[in-house]
């Protein structure tokens, strides 16, 4: 048996993972970094002393199974994304475990974006590994991102992304959590306005209609709508299910431009606003898309186990 450890220490979740080389099944454990009630987010510094408080404990609980013994590769989250200049504090804690592990173990470590761990955490979990052979296209879409890259194969960093189209404004996963928390939820906001959305029984929505450029979104409407529709008195179901209309019809958007642009190649989801089941459902039926499975959509290790395994030939 052989393993490989992936770390990702990203903004909201601190996250470890064993891959199976042999199974290729994955052992994963995830903790939520604390956010205060109401509040949307978290300062850096936070992150990163929530990180550094919670990665041992999680450590702990990964190696309850044994196997340490066969670990061989090590792998971390570097960075936000493949371009330069791309920084978080935040993933310095991952990565610096990564290298005390690494000199502790005498294992070699392999640095990757997160954005790369999403894409592969998609790819494994839906069984399309076989993907990274061709290019496609991939959207990257959660609460600090909402891209879409075309991906190719690229000997030396597995695959490497070309930014094709982007937001302008806010980010997918922030509309839903200030619309959430508007709406009295706690942040994280989106497993909770997806429930509150499906008890809406209107199915048509009058006034959606995202402003783009190109391929390239705007979102910060849809909080201006939602805001207002709540100062109107609807119903708190239907506001929900207006937002997440809001974000599938600006990607939807996005996604048929690129098409046209691209060529019918095929398209991947991740992140993990694309966790909802009804943003699932419809890019699904629409685009025979492929998603990442609920536990590899939010922030997660397991890409980044993948691609280590990938890149040291096991």
């Amino acid at each position: 048996m052989s393993l490989t450890l992936g770390i990702d220490t990203s903004n909201y979740t601190t996250s470890l993972a064993l891959y199976d080389t042999d199974s290729h099944e994955i052992r994963q454990e995830k903790l939520l970094l604390p956010v205060k009630t109401g509040e949307k987010g978290l300062r850096q510094s936070d992150a990163v002393f929530h990180h550094v408080q919670q990665l041992p404990q999680l450590m702990d609980r990964l190696w309850q199974a044994g196997g340490k013994e066969s670990l061989c590769a090590i792998g971390a989250s570097a960075r936000p994304r493949d371009i330069q200049g791309s920084y978080m504090p935040c993933f310095t804690v991952g990565l610096t475990c990564g290298k005390l592990l690494s000199k502790a173990l005498d294992a070699p470590l392999y640095t990757f974006s997160h954005q790369a761990g999403h894409i592969a955490a998609a790819l494994y979990s839906s069984k399309s590994l076989s993907l990274l052979d061709k290019p496609f296209l991939a959207f990257h879409v959660s609460g600090g991102t909402t891209e879409a890259l075309v991906v190719s194969p690229d000997p030396q960093r597995i695959f490497s992304c070309q930014l094709a189209a982007k937001t302008l404004d806010l980010n997918a996963g922030q509309l839903i959590d200030r619309v959430g928390v508007m709406l009295g939820l706690s942040f994280p906001a989106g497993p909770a306005l997806e429930q509150l959305a499906f008890a809406c029984k209107e199915e048509k929505f009058k006034g959606i209609k995202p402003a783009m450029k190109g391929a390239d979104c705007c979102l910060s409407g849809g909080e201006n709508l939602c805001r207002k529709l709540m100062q109107e008195g609807s119903d708190p179901s239907y506001v929900a299910a207006f937002c997440l209309e809001y974000v599938k019809k600006a990607l939807d958007q996005m996604c048929s431009h690129l098409l046209g642009q691209y060529g019918q190649v095929p398209v991947v989801f991740a992140g993990g606003v694309m966790s909802n089941s009804i943003l699932r459902k419809y890019f699904t039926e629409r685009y025979q898309a492929v998603f990442a499975e609920p536990p590899f959509s939010a922030d997660n290790a397991a890409g980044i186990s993948v691609l280590t395994a990938i890149k040291a030939g096991l």
